[in-house]
């Protein structure tokens, strides 16, 4: 029975890593066709352009590593050696840590709306 679960787990993961890679690739496509665009229109220079496509591909690169993440938790998931789980306590440290970082620029990119109503 563990046997037919590893194996159950591991397509899991490689279905998940795929998807991080799939992830990848669409955020590098839109940020590739957003700086063919800035250009053609000659906006490269503009103000905004970079934080732009950042944060588009910053969205993709958060997505992709919480699949990577999922994948490693399920390829470990059945019978762990000890090894097996100080790897993926690393990896998942330095993964979680990359997440929060990226969240937090992306955070502090959005615009702050003043949620108080003006007074007269």
């Amino acid at each position: 029975m563990e046997v037919i679960l590893k194996d159950i787990a591991g397509n899991v993961a490689l279905v998940a890593e795929i998807i991080c890679v799939i992830c990848i690739a669409i955020g590098a496509c839109v940020a590739v066709v957003d700086v063919f665009n800035a250009a053609i229109r000659r906006e490269l220079g503009h103000r905004g352009f970079r934080r732009k496509v950042f944060k588009g591909f910053a969205v993709w690169i958060v997505l992709a590593l919480e699949f990577a993440l999922g994948a490693d938790i399920v390829r470990t998931a059945i019978a762990p050696s000890w090894n097996d789980i100080g790897q993926l306590a690393a990896i998942a440290v330095i993964r979680t840590g990359l997440n929060f970082f990226l969240e937090r620029d992306l955070e502090a990119m959005e615009p702050v709306h003043d949620t108080q109503p003006e007074t007269a």
